[in-house]
């Protein structure tokens, strides 16, 4: 990988960040609910688009400046799992096993679809 797709990962990953701070806000605002929605919105658009991504057979740098970059720091595992861990903590096991189950059935059908429109 040559210095400019080094560059441009790092520019695409603080775009994704920035990206998936804003539609978390924004989704949570409008929801008006403390459940996870917002990262749960953010993985599975991101997921849909890295399936839309891998359809559309794109390779080299610009897959590794988008998929990598962009939609590796606009999506979060993390944070998913720490929201999980907030919801036992709060002991609302059934809010916390809908939350590993749910995004990722949802998740691989995100995918899935966006692969076959790809």
């Amino acid at each position: 990988m040559n210095l400019l797709t080094w560059f441009g990962v790092a520019l695409a990953g603080g775009a994704g960040a920035l990206a998936r701070l804003l539609v978390t806000e924004a989704v949570m605002r409008a929801a008006g609910v403390v459940a996870p929605l917002g990262i749960l919105v953010v993985n599975l658009t991101g997921a849909l688009a890295i399936g839309l991504l891998a359809g559309a057979a794109l390779h080299g740098d610009g897959r590794m400046i988008v998929v990598t970059g962009f939609l590796g720091a606009y999506t979060t595992f993390s944070t998913w799992m720490v929201q999980t861990d907030e919801l036992l903590i709060t002991h609302r096991t059934r809010w916390a096993a809908a939350n590993l189950a749910g995004p990722l059935v949802l998740g691989f059908g995100a995918v899935a679809l966006g692969v076959a429109i790809g």
